[in-house]
């Protein structure tokens, strides 16, 4: 059994649909017509008596009124009759016939023609006396005639039963409406002609809806593979990331929801390829950082195995280094790789970071009037409180300074300045002197490992891992973190955080 696809889910879901409507259609096309042919048929019929209203209307101007229906019964058969003469009664004297005009020509449209089939002139109603002529049957055109008052209430003769759909011609004398003649459509289809002729229409019917119907399929498997087409290039496009070439490209088409979902899988498809790159480059960078202590580490052992160097107070001072560097590293490597967003990561409490400032920089100012810095500020003002965490806001101070410690040319300065944030939180400026950041490394500062050529080297920058875990921890506070140049010649770094609640 082959594989019901969307596709074909889609044309059989069409085929469907269109075959019941056609079915809707040509059942409830046939009851129509089967309702519609008599009223249809009876208005044909009723036109074709001007014949016989113009008896009536002699009739009538004769007697000038309808008694005579009421008084003598054989007078409505006698109306009837095609010379009409026996309409009147016997003593009175008997008109003109009236003149005929011929019949109006109805076209030559499609269907017309079947106008003509009906007769111009009947033939004579069937005595009363004898019911079981054949034009006395309930279909005939004389038990279907009635004729009405002028109030079109009260039957005068014919058919006295109310008919659901009775048609009516008026009678006028002088310009004056004396009655109506009625006449009941057909019920049901009473001759193999009108059978014929509904089945003939009923037939046309069904030609044209299956005619249609092939034209609909035909069509809807056009628009099924047209719409489907591009879910198919999808597919193919996530088989091609599920294997990891991250380069494909869907083209897009259009400006649907096709479209946009086409648009998000290219972009899905573009970060996955940068995340993949990054994670082969982080792994490089890693790789490279831990091959340094660890050669180092490889060489001062040899060298003692081989007896050039003897194990030492100095060798085993090196060797500290070297395990302490390595251990430093792996530190800030699970420190940028943790999730500080994660629930139970950070310990928030209400903090106020001037006083976790001074702190981090009564433990730091030996090291920097070791290295020749002199430190400015910072002021303490009323900052507010922020909700953090101070042990980890403490690790952003420790790298920041860090940062400037080892980057900022002896003699230089290191200033500070905090105040209140633009949004009523904490804000902390830290400007330092020469050397600068190269203008077009500003934008890569927080990326893991990365350095700047100039400014930054593994004797004295570290692994390039202290700005990304500084951003880090202070996204995950809620607050913002940029470099940008320090008009003391060197770098600012800009620092804000969200007030408490």
């Amino acid at each position: 059994m082959p594989r019901l696809t969307l596709q074909r889910k889609f044309f059989l879901a069409l085929a469907l649909l269109l075959a019941l409507q056609l079915a809707l259609f040509v059942g409830l096309s046939r009851l129509g017509l089967q309702r519609g042919i008599g009223p249809y048929v009876a208005e044909i019929e009723l036109s074709r008596l001007d014949w016989l209203v113009g008896h009536l209307q002699q009739a009538y101007a004769r007697e000038g009124s309808w008694d005579f229906l009421r008084s003598d019964p054989g007078a409505w058969h006698r109306l009837q009759m095609p010379d009409g003469g026996t309409g009147f009664p016997r003593t009175a004297e008997r008109p003109p016939a009236p003149r005929r005009e011929p019949p109006p020509h109805h076209g030559d449209g499609p269907g017309e023609p079947q106008l003509d089939l009906l007769p111009q002139r009947l033939a004579p109603p069937p005595p009363p006396d004898r019911p079981e002529d054949p034009r006395a049957s309930p279909d005939s055109l004389y038990r279907r005639l009635s004729l009405w008052d002028a109030d079109g209430r009260q039957v005068l003769a014919g058919l006295a039963a109310p008919v659901d759909g009775l048609l009516r011609k008026p009678v006028q004398v002088n310009g004056r409406t004396v009655a109506y003649l009625g006449l009941a459509p057909l019920q049901g289809l009473g001759s193999s002609a009108d059978r014929a002729f509904v089945a003939q229409q009923s037939a046309f019917v069904v030609y044209v809806g299956l005619a249609g119907l092939l034209l609909a399929l035909g069509l809807s498997a056009w628009m099924a593979r047209r719409w489907v087409r591009p879910v198919e290039r999808l597919v193919g496009a996530a088989q091609s990331v599920a294997e990891g070439r991250h380069d494909v490209a869907v083209p897009v088409q259009g400006s649907d929801e096709f479209a946009d979902l086409t648009r998000t899988f290219n972009d899905m498809a573009q970060r996955l390829a940068r995340t993949e790159q990054s994670r082969q480059q982080w792994l490089a960078d890693v790789a490279h950082e831990l091959r340094t202590p660890v050669a180092a580490l490889r060489a001062e052992i040899e060298a003692v195995q081989d007896g050039v160097r003897q194990f030492d107070p100095a060798t085993a001072q090196r060797l500290h280094g070297q395990v302490m560097r390595l251990g430093r590293l792996v530190e800030d490597l699970r420190l940028v790789t943790q999730d500080a967003n994660a629930p139970g990561a950070l310990a928030l409490v209400p903090t106020r970071p001037v006083d976790v400032l001074a702190e981090v920089l009564d433990s730091m100012r030996p090291r920097l009037q070791q290295h020749g810095l002199r430190l400015e500020g910072p002021a303490a003002p009323e900052t507010p409180a922020v909700l953090a965490d101070p042990t980890r806001l403490a690790q952003v101070f420790v790298n920041l300074l860090e940062n400037s410690l080892r980057y900022t040319h002896a003699g230089g300065v290191i200033r500070l300045q905090a105040g209140h944030g633009p949004d009523g939180g904490f804000s902390l400026v830290i400007d330092d002197s020469a050397p600068a950041p190269q203008p077009h490394d500003y934008a890569r500062l927080f990326e893991r490992f990365f350095r700047g050529e100039a400014s930054r080297d593994r004797a004295t920058g570290g692994a390039g891992l202290g700005l990304a875990i500084c951003q880090s921890i202070v996204q995950a506070h809620g607050g913002h973190i940029s470099a940008s140049p320090s008009p003391l010649g060197g770098l600012r770094i800009s620092l804000s955080l969200p007030a408490a609640p």
